[in-house]
């Protein structure tokens, strides 16, 4: 098949990254996706069908695309759709899931697993199982919120039980959830703990990236996620060797947002380029496990980058979103290091630039040191250097409790050119 300029999503997978499963597309090398994105977690968290905690985007086929490559992938817009969302910290239920409420779920009642369901009313027994009609969901929130947005998506507000339900009445409305999507809107449970609370709204994607090399619940393609997969009872149990399948496209890493470069790792032919879990804003770090999901319209653009085997995930953040030690040098320093040069008779400074990569593990600290050998494995740096550089040109920043971090640092010019980066980083921070 021919490939396309720009290839159109709008049909989603049923919780898993499938491998075998056909692609989109394709779509050619330097083409653009454009994507109507159903919301991540909650919705599909308290959607039975769903086998996993997210409904990401049908996967794209990238012509050229090989094991071994990159995906370069530039976010041009995100705009969220959604008029309001529901959101909060989680308890499973039990009773309502096997080994993981997020994948095998089944009615408390029947049995019936992972079963189509409905919404009767507002509130925590909305879901409904379609075999036998008794409360569903795997989940409840320990607190929530509902908070809607003003037309321009620039603040949010959370809304008392009155305004929650009016909401919670008319969901998919509410959250313009897209045509092929199945999951039950969250805001059906109507949750009210937090009330009058105003925030901004910062716009990113939670879920960006390319198809792991064995089915993972979408959710779960990451490294602290995925531990929930190791010896588990359902047919997607991983070993600590095959869970290196993943391609860490669930990042929560609020640097992912218009602007900014994301370089995913390529697992399988055609790369299987995704997207979802589009959120509305969330600091350094998704503490409370959830932010606010909404549904939106994103176009991105990809290209082939040939023989950069890497492992996880690397961004080139706007430059607003760049640590401040990490931040390229200005003309200004770059004289007054002139002097400071000359004044130890040194021959004078490396050229820099300010790369993040992604770190995925059980743990912070876990997830940290992946980050750092990833970085250390394709610069060929030993980790106490890259410690040294993180240290003192970076930062480590949380993307997600319990284990996804982002390591930024400056590389050397020449390090960058070795791998073919050099051109990208310039293009996106302008250093020549």
């Amino acid at each position: 098949m021919q490939a396309k300029k720009t290839v159109m999503a709008n049909t989603y997978t049923k919780g898993l990254l499938d491998p075998s499963k056909p692609m989109l597309g394709p779509v050619m090398d330097g083409g653009r996706i454009v994507v109507n994105t159903a919301a991540g977690c909650w919705g599909p968290m308290i959607t039975p069908e769903l086998q996993g905690g997210h409904e990401v985007s049908q996967p794209v086929y990238v012509e050229g695309a090989e094991p071994g490559d990159a995906i370069v992938i530039r976010i041009e817009s995100v705009n969220i759709t959604s008029k309001a969302t529901a959101s909060g910290n989680d308890e499973p239920q039990q009773g309502r899931f096997v080994s993981d409420p997020f994948v095998d779920k089944v009615c408390p009642h029947c049995g019936a697993k992972n079963p189509k369901s409905y919404i009767e009313g507002v509130g925590e027994n909305a879901v409904r199982c379609a075999e036998c009609g008794a409360p569903v969901a795997p989940f409840h929130f320990t607190n929530g919120y509902t908070i809607a947005f003003d037309g321009k998506h620039q603040v949010g507000l959370t809304l008392n039980k009155e305004a929650a339900e009016k909401v919670g009445a008319d969901p998919k409305t509410c959250m313009q959830t897209p045509d092929n999507s199945v999951q039950n809107p969250i805001v059906c449970m109507a949750p009210h703990d937090l009330v009058g609370v105003a925030t901004r709204c910062r716009t990113f994607i939670g879920q960006l990236g390319t198809t792991p090399k064995s089915t993972f619940p979408d959710s779960h393609n990451a490294g602290d996620f995925g531990q929930a997969l190791i010896g588990a009872a359902h047919p997607y149990a991983k070993t600590q060797e095959t869970l290196a399948d993943k391609t860490d496209g669930h990042m929560d890493i609020n640097k992912v947002r218009p602007g900014a470069v994301v370089i995913a790792p390529v697992k399988v032919k055609g790369a299987g380029v995704y997207v979802g879990d589009v959120h509305a804003m969330q600091g350094e770090g998704e503490i409370a496990g959830h932010t606010t999901d909404v549904c939106a319209e994103v176009s991105i653009q990809v290209s082939v980058l040939k023989g950069l085997d890497i492992d996880g995930p690397i961004i080139l953040p706007n430059i607003d979103d760049v640590p401040r030690l990490a931040q390229p040098l200005t003309v200004d320093e770059k004289l007054v290091l002139d002097h400071l040069a000359d004044e130890f008779d040194q021959p004078g400074y490396e050229e820099s630039a300010p790369v993040s990569f992604v770190g995925t593990g059980a743990t912070l600290n876990d997830a940290l040191n992946n980050g750092m050998e990833r970085c250390g494995k394709l610069f060929g740096m030993t980790i106490p250097e890259v410690m040294n550089r993180v240290t003192i040109t970076g930062a480590i920043e949380i993307g997600r409790a319990p284990g996804v971090v982002s390591v930024s640092l400056r590389v050397p010019k020449e390090r960058l050119a070795e791998k073919g980066l050099w051109d990208l980083v310039n293009e996106q921070y302008h250093m020549e």
